[in-house]
């Protein structure tokens, strides 16, 4: 008799995990919103709108790591265009965010006032629905699918791997930011989507909103390890760190690597684009920028430092580079990418398995 799938997936993170991710719970739906909302600003253990606000937009960082992972960890397809998914999706909940301006923008128009702006008459058929909050979110998950599907199917099916793979996911991501650069795309251009006012309603920039963006970004990141972890161990996951390790082998015993790639492409490319719709009523903007190569390139330096293959390493990476990345960008904002660039360079010599790997071998030593 097989075992429920429900019970599968609840005991593939384990007691130790599950206890973690408790305690993450109270501090992210508990604590930290309860010291936000209801402890006076002058109290020393009061929680800031900026330090909410940090804390949801590294977590979003947190899920793209763990999304990252799921590819270059468990399917060692190293991935240099993960910027691109993340930003559709914000760009595509950045759609209904600006819809619902309504008549309360700049020009007091029906049409986003970049738009007017650009003296369009009408809104593209593209932007048609988006004012409906499920239709967003249904754009959201479809859109960076259906493009990772597409591109993944060519490029999986043509056995294109390795930094010949990277390469060209780096491309695409240039190439999508050249287009939403341009003003005719009806996206914004080099400005992007900004001044956003409401969301299902209530103001964006409400103190409770911004608790509940918090929350509910918290609880997509617990989904994705406990998602991850499940993938990771079950029958799927060891498929595919077979075709990982040995693809041709693989092949022999039966296994079309195809399918196996390209369902986690595209579950990883919807994971980004979950945390970009998360991202944007948070951080308040969504722009061209946010495809930059070098954005993806930074991903890749998250999973590194924190451990790839490890899931919680990952988000760990992310959250150790980001905050630094806060503090260094305020101290000594000329020297950020100095310090980023030996981190990354001193892990790769000093810490292959980042730190995660480092804390195991710590303990592997103190054992008797």
């Amino acid at each position: 008799m097989r075992t429920p799938f429900v019970i599968r997936f609840l005991a593939a993170t384990g007691r130790r995990g599950w206890i973690a991710l408790g305690l993450f719970a109270l501090a992210t739906f508990v604590l930290l919103p309860v010291a936000h909302l209801w402890l006076p600003i002058g109290h020393p253990l009061h929680v800031s709108n900026y330090a909410i606000t940090l804390g949801g937009k590294v977590m979003c960082y947190a899920i793209v790591a763990v999304a990252m992972d799921l590819v270059w960890g468990l399917g060692g397809i190293l991935s240099l265009g993960h910027g691109l998914f993340f930003a559709l999706g914000g760009y595509a909940f950045g759609m209904y965010l600006m819809r619902g301006i309504g008549r309360d923008g700049v020009y007091h128009s029906s049409l986003p006032d970049f738009m007017v702006f650009l003296d369009w008459k009408e809104l593209p058929w593209y932007w048609q629905g988006t004012d409906h909050f499920l239709y967003a979110v249904l754009l959201v998950l479809v859109v960076p699918a259906l493009l990772a599907f597409v591109f993944g199917f060519f490029a999986f099916r043509s056995r294109i791997k390795g930094v010949y793979f990277s390469i060209i996911t780096q491309a695409l991501t240039f190439a999508f930011m050249l287009l939403f650069f341009r003003n005719e795309t009806g996206f914004g251009g080099n400005n992007g989507f900004t001044d956003f006012r409401r969301i299902l309603g209530y103001s964006v920039t409400a103190p409770g909103t911004r608790a509940a963006l918090f929350a509910l970004t918290a609880l997509m990141l617990m989904f994705t390890l406990v998602l991850g972890r499940y993938l990771a161990t079950s029958k799927f996951g060891r498929v595919l760190a077979a075709i990982r390790d040995a693809e041709s082998r693989a092949m022999f015993l039966g296994y079309n690597p195809l399918w196996y790639k390209l369902f986690i492409w595209t579950l990883s490319a919807m994971l980004c684009a979950v945390a970009g719709a998360l991202y944007v009523p948070q951080v308040g903007i969504i722009n061209p920028s946010e495809m930059s190569p070098a954005n993806s390139i930074e991903i890749a330096i998250w999973v590194a430092v924190g451990g790839r293959g490890t899931l919680i390493g990952p988000a760990l990476g992310a959250f150790l580079v980001n905050l630094s990345k806060s503090w260094f960008t305020v101290a000594v904002p000329e020297y950020w990418l100095f310090f980023l660039g030996l981190l990354f360079v001193l892990v790769t010599l000093f810490l292959p398995q980042g730190i995660v790997g480092l804390w195991q071998r710590l303990r592997r030593r103190g054992m008797p």
